[in-house]
């Protein structure tokens, strides 16, 4: 069993502006163990996770892989992220390069065809737009959770835009959490409509969440 990363230098003040490790974040941790075999095959992988927040999912994902020459890249629009995710690798021995931006802005071209291991826990309750709107322009925890009319707003133009397909390197893998109003099976249409072997390889229920998880394969 791979030990959840230590997060014992975060404090209650910090979980007041970032989002605290909760079912979301343990069933992708949890799909990620599942596929430990497989992530551990390339030497030198680039994993990126979008959307960082406590940081613990990369840190995570290095327990995994162990002592390699992987790069870990985190991105996240909050910058209390950013620094709370440094502070993650450190107390767990992980050298991570946190990034302030919003999906992959102004990275996608440098990215492209280099990501071994995409990972993205997004913001997937339904919520109006315009609080969605607010809730990305404060650049705060609110950010963490509000995801627009169908939950998906972020999700939508990562997929839609063709960022995932566009910065997965051959054999790479996108992880994608998920809950039954974001319609999973629609995103794995949508992402086999790329040309991805896509599918949903966790599914369980935490309190009134029906949460999944979306794996997409770049052959």
């Amino acid at each position: 069993m791979i030990p959840t990363p230590t997060l014992t230098h975060l404090t209650k003040q910090d979980y007041r502006r970032v989002y605290e490790p909760a079912e979301d974040t343990f069933i992708l941790l949890d799909a990620l163990e599942a596929d430990a075999s497989s992530l551990t095959t390339t030497s030198s992988p680039l994993c990126l996770e979008i959307g960082s927040g406590s940081g613990i999912v990369t840190s995570f994902l290095s327990h995994i892989l162990g002592p390699t020459s992987a790069a870990y890249l985190a991105i996240d629009f909050n910058p209390h992220a950013n620094t709370c995710t440094l502070a993650t690798g450190r107390a767990n021995s992980v050298r991570i390069e946190a990034v302030r931006s919003s999906l992959l802005d102004g990275l996608r071209a440098r990215l492209k065809g280099q990501v071994d291991v995409l990972l993205f826990n997004p913001p997937y309750v339904p919520t109006e737009e315009e609080e969605e709107l607010l809730a990305q322009s404060k650049a705060g925890i609110e950010g963490a959770w509000a995801g627009g009319a169908t939950g998906t707003r972020l999700v939508d133009a990562l997929i839609d835009g063709g960022a995932v397909k566009d910065v997965l390197a051959s054999r790479g893998r996108f992880y994608l959490v998920a809950i039954k109003q974001n319609d999973p099976a629609g995103l794995v249409r949508r992402l086999a409509a790329q040309g991805l072997d896509a599918a949903v390889v966790l599914a369980r229920r935490a309190g009134g969440e029906h949460l999944h998880v979306v794996r997409a394969i770049k052959p």
